[in-house]
């Protein structure tokens, strides 16, 4: 495995650590308004990283779901990618994160249609969701992107992605190919046309089933994942042979959601995309709060946040035209019928910023968050608009490291590396960065602050073990 040496810029980072009384305070400049005005301790950003990752002996990482024992195909590939930027400073973080892929690889094999896993490999739930299969493979891309480490092209994550294909494939032709069944009813809309291109889903990102079968942010990222498979499988396996299958297939899909995954706003009357369809004619307009999201697009790599039609579908997500939408006395945003009425969930405040193109809106995004967050610092799942201390969930893995990563982005040196090779996959269209909130040797400052704060807390979890 390589272990990128200290370069001059990220070594000035770590020393600006090391300046009289930043060692004590540990303290992130980071510019905050609000009612509730709370300093963000920097060791809360990697309490998912230390707290929810635990290498297994057969060298894996299992990556649990914050409060819950057990470990989401999707949650788990998110919640591991925004610590990408450290592993090539920290052996014991490359470690965790290669051996999160090597499980995920594993769970895959044992059955691709399971969304979340128990760390004795049997089944949590069996959930059909598209994005499931898509996050390992954006976990894995973003990481051999960063590290070039071809340790990562095992056998395992060979057959795994050979078998993500295939039911992409299979899913494309639910009705005459897949055997897939949940146990249990569930309602939704069972009519369909069967030759749009997409794959059939059964749930949402959110666990929640689909009204329409067509879900249209999972169909993206299904597209961003086989376009990452067919370069992977080109470059690190030479199969030639899988890498046409997964650009046909992404291709096919593309068309897909361009063909059939845009409707007219009812308000004015221009085109966006829609949440679900059917292929039919019908299609649900409406986001929720769970990635990937229509509000997610650009973070996801499909477009870039200025493109016209995503700004129309952004501008009516965070509108009453969408039916979880909701606006109180501490945030606005977006929530899901995963959650209480009037629930909004941080995941869709983090996504509004990362995917922003205005630095005050990113701003107003973090100050929401900061005066949200519990009083350990830790992020919900949801919480009510007008009493954040009205939540779900006090430990969201995933919403932590999301978190993470918006204040890795907007006050550090830390920039996620791109999805896909070329740009975006709307045409002419490059990815988007989010906006930077504080001036450049301030951001050296915080990542000092990062560095030495991870250093410090990796430091004691060694000293507490032996």
């Amino acid at each position: 495995m390589r272990v990128r040496i200290f370069s001059i810029v990220t070594l000035l980072a770590i020393l600006s650590a090391l300046l009289p009384g930043r060692v004590q305070a540990w303290q992130l400049i980071v510019p905050l308004t609000g009612h509730r005005h709370r300093s963000i301790d920097p060791r809360t950003l990697f309490h998912t990283l230390l707290d929810d990752f635990y290498v297994q002996p057969d060298g894996t990482t299992y990556v649990q779901t914050g409060d819950i024992p057990a470990m989401w195909l999707r949650d788990s590939a998110a919640q591991t990618i925004p610590y990408i930027g450290f592993a090539p400073y920290y052996q014991s973080i490359a470690l965790r994160i290669h051996g999160a892929i090597a499980r995920e690889a594993l769970d895959i094999n044992t059955d691709p249609y399971a969304n979340a896993f128990q760390a004795n490999f049997h089944i949590w739930e069996r959930k059909w969701e598209i994005d499931s299969l898509a996050w390992p493979v954006l976990l894995a891309w973003t990481y051999e992107r960063e590290m070039r480490d071809r340790s990562i092209y095992t056998a395992s994550l060979h057959h795994a992605f050979s078998l993500i294909v295939k039911t992409y494939a299979c899913e494309q032709h639910h009705a005459t190919c897949s055997t897939y069944r949940y146990p249990y009813h569930v309602w939704t809309h069972e009519a369909y046309n069967p030759s749009t291109g997409m794959i059939w889903s059964a749930f949402r990102p959110s666990d929640d089933p689909v009204v329409y079968r067509y879900n249209i942010p999972q169909n993206a990222l299904a597209v961003i994942a086989l376009d990452e498979i067919a370069e992977l499988a080109r470059e690190g396996w030479h199969d030639k042979a899988l890498s046409d299958r997964a650009l046909t297939l992404a291709r096919e899909v593309y068309v897909g959601i361009r063909r059939y995954g845009i409707a007219l706003d009812p308000r004015t009357h221009k085109t966006i995309y829609a949440y679900e369809v059917d292929g039919l004619g019908h299609a649900k307009l409406m986001d929720d709060a769970n990635l990937p999201s229509l509000l997610a697009l650009p973070y996801i790599g499909w477009c870039a946040s200025d493109d016209p039609r995503y700004v129309r579908t952004r501008n009516f997500v965070l509108s009453s035209g969408n039916p979880y939408y909701y606006s109180g006395i501490y945030a606005a945003g977006i929530g899901s019928p995963h959650t209480p009425y009037d629930r909004v969930w941080p995941l869709a405040i983090i996504a509004r910023a990362l995917t922003s193109t205005s630095a005050p809106e990113v701003s107003e995004a973090i100050s929401e968050l900061a005066q949200t967050d519990g009083n350990d610092g830790l992020i919900h799942e949801s919480f009510y608009v007008d009493g954040w201390w009205q939540y779900t969930r006090a430990d969201f893995g995933w919403a932590n490291a999301l978190y993470a990563e918006l204040l890795f982005r907007t006050i550090a040196t830390f920039r996620q590396p791109a999805m896909l090779p070329f740009g975006t996959m709307t045409q002419f269209e490059g990815e988007s960065e989010t906006p930077t909130l504080v001036p450049t040797l301030v951001r050296f400052e915080n990542s000092g602050t990062l560095f030495g704060a991870l250093g410090a807390a990796i430091a004691e979890r060694r000293t507490s073990a032996q």
